[in-house]
């Protein structure tokens, strides 16, 4: 694919740092006539470590801003807008028509050339006047940008901007802005400390010295009160902390239902604290007696326990019923279980079509067996839909239905669903992620008793993060695949499949991070992990390059093309 044509900016004769922000804009497929389309985020915490630190520098400069045709813009460690102020209320109607609103993503290749996505490029400050942005929208703004840098951790924290008119530039407001910036990173630092105090008071006092079950959760701490660590196994830190990170930005608590590794069902209230980036887990054993089930659970415990529960009660009645849910779910799994113990006759919606042979429904039903499961109904043509509706009234025989979800029927097929006032809907393995830890050892039970393995909380949260388009089937054939190269021993996120791995990491990107990340990997795959020739391929800087594989999270084991095929005991 030939490079796109860069020689505007040859001819526009810019400033180095300016001129290689345009190419790397160019490269990400942006074009300076381009329409900005921001699309604001509304998940936005306004009580993160950043925005309190933040806050009072803000009204500060807000106060030394008024009357003036100058705005502060504050961006979080995203590039997300988190915080404005404006000196007069004109140029935040300007802010508006440009789309600069609090939770705009400004990264250069949504946005180009400016203060914001430029410093947080090159981790450090820059000016861009008037003519300097690459997006023609933002030509009318002069803009000075800082980021802010944690003196604990060395990570971006996000970064500051005063933007003007573009005839109101000023080379001072370089220098005002770079104090600015150091008191918001003492503060931050001050602040991590008072975090850390915080949560912890917040933890203790939730633990009661540790007679309550109470974890808390923050980058790089998790804690345990005694009782948590009796329920909890590592595996189980793992998805509490994955769950945890997937809950919005809210002030009041949020109730999971959570199965443990153990087995045991458990009641998770997760509490955020103000300030500090950290969750607290409050879990509360249910101690309630499980549901009644087939013997068959025992040998299939990835069927959702509230549908484990009903099967009893379904054969207890035998009236027709619906298994759904999508492919790879457990429908067959599910049919089976309702059928143990009985002359059961199974029809294959494909098979069916085949044969060609309306009748066929009806005779077998004649032969008598107990039941008669149809697999795949929403696969169906008309007529064969006919037969099966008059299968579902006959009394000798008992019908059990498998079929896509309800919603993605069509009208005769949802009309022969309606027929069936019995359900069991099976829900897809990504809305499950709490069980996989339990998913995982009963699979593994099965495919390799005499495995000795256990899986890390790292290799669990990878597999937690995954979408799981092909749901069960799909985990039970990844597990097949983990285990054909390690039986004994711990399995890590080194061992999954790349797509695993990846997801793991990506699970907390936004869609331009994630594609910037899979870009990235490719190109060291590409390489065989050569970061000067990826750098090449990418047509960025090596400097560059490592700086963005830091911030996304990439590492060694992303850029490895296979799953480790190393030889292990027992393996």
């Amino acid at each position: 694919m030939p490079d796109p044509d860069d020689s505007f900016i040859t001819e526009a004769r810019l400033r180095p740092e300016i001129s290689q922000s345009w190419r790397r804009s160019l490269l990400s497929g942006l074009r300076p006539d381009a329409g900005v389309r921001l699309e604001p985020s509304v998940d936005i915490d306004q009580r993160g470590r950043l925005q309190v630190a933040a806050t009072p520098v803000l009204d500060q400069l807000a106060l030394e801003l008024a009357d003036t045709g100058f705005g502060i813009l504050l961006a979080d460690s995203r590039a997300r807008i988190v915080a404005r102020r404006f000196g007069e209320r004109r140029l935040e109607t300007a802010f508006d028509r440009a789309g600069i609103a609090i939770g705009s993503l400004f990264l250069e290749e949504t946005t180009g050339t400016n203060s914001i996505a430029t410093a947080f490029e090159l981790r450090r400050g820059c000016t861009v006047l008037g003519e300097e942005h690459y997006i023609e929208s933002f030509k009318g703004f002069s803009c000075y940008g800082h980021p802010l840098i944690s003196r604990v951790t060395g990570r971006l924290e996000g970064v500051l901007d005063i933007s003007c008119p573009a005839q109101l530039a000023n080379p001072l407001l370089g220098p005002f802005l770079a104090r600015a910036a150091r008191e918001i990173e003492a503060r931050l630092l001050r602040g991590a400390r008072e975090a850390e105090h915080r949560l912890l008071t917040s933890y203790q006092a939730a633990a009661a010295g540790g007679r309550r079950a109470v974890a808390a959760f923050a980058e790089g701490v998790v804690m345990a009160s005694a009782t948590a660590m009796e329920l909890l196994d590592p595996c189980d830190h793992a998805v509490l902390r994955g769950m945890a990170a997937d809950l919005p930005a809210r002030d009041h608590p949020v109730r999971r239902k959570v199965e443990l590794s153990s087995g045991r069902a458990v009641s998770v209230t997760f509490r955020a604290v103000p300030g500090t980036g950290g969750v607290l887990a409050e879990i509360t054993d249910e101690a309630r007696p499980r549901p009644r089930v087939p013997r068959a659970r025992e040998r299939m415990t990835w069927i959702p326990a509230e549908a484990a529960g009903d099967i009893e009660n379904h054969r207890l009645a035998r009236r027709p019923v619906l298994v759904c849910g999508e492919s790879g779910t457990g429908r067959t799994t599910t049919a089976a279980a309702l059928a143990e113990g009985q002359a059961v006759r199974r029809l294959d919606a494909v098979e069916l079509l085949r044969a060609g042979d309306v009748d066929l429904v009806r005779r077998v039903a004649a032969k008598g067996p107990d039941v008669v499961v149809v697999e795949d109904v929403h696969l169906l043509s008309p007529p064969l839909v006919t037969q099966v509706a008059r299968l579902l009234s006959a009394e000798t025989v008992w019908t059990v239905l498998t079929s896509a979800p309800v919603a993605d029927l069509a009208p005769e097929h949802a009309a022969l669903a309606a027929r069936c006032l019995a359900r069991i809907e099976l829900p897809p393995l990504r809305a499950r992620r709490e069980e996989v830890p339990s998913l995982v050892r009963s699979f593994v039970s099965r495919l390799h008793p005499q495995a000795r393995v256990r899986f890390t909380p790292q290799a669990l949260e990878a597999l937690a993060a995954h979408p799981w388009p092909g749901n069960l089937h799909e985990l039970r054939e990844v597990l097949r695949q983990v285990l054909e190269h390690r039986s004994a021993g711990d399995i890590t996120r080194t061992d999954l499949p790349p797509a695993l791995r990846e997801a793991a990491r990506t699970r907390n990107l936004s869609l331009v991070e994630r594609a910037e990340y899979e870009t990235i990997v490719a190109a060291l795959r590409g390489c065989s992990g050569n970061k000067v020739h990826a750098a090449r391929r990418l047509g960025m800087s090596r400097a560059t390059l490592y700086r963005r594989i830091r911030a996304l999270g990439i590492d060694d084991a992303d850029t490895v093309s296979g799953t480790r095929t190393g030889t292990t005991a027992g393996g």
